[in-house]
């Protein structure tokens, strides 16, 4: 077989190999702490607006 052919047999032992993957303990999300900001800026239309500026300087 020549490098980069398709080996059709190689893939389904891959996907059977992946499709048997069990979530680790590593998976369990830990717990945020800290805090989170965000500013909701412009209103729509202002941004809009923006965003057609924005094509047609393009």
């Amino acid at each position: 077989m020549s490098m980069g052919a398709y080996d059709e047999a190689e893939h389904e032992r891959r996907e059977r190999m992946t499709s048997q993957v069990e979530p680790g303990t590593d998976d369990d999300r830990k717990t945020y702490r800290g805090s989170v900001e965000y500013d909701s800026g412009d209103s729509t239309d202002a941004l809009l607006e923006q965003f057609k500026r924005m094509q047609s300087d393009d």
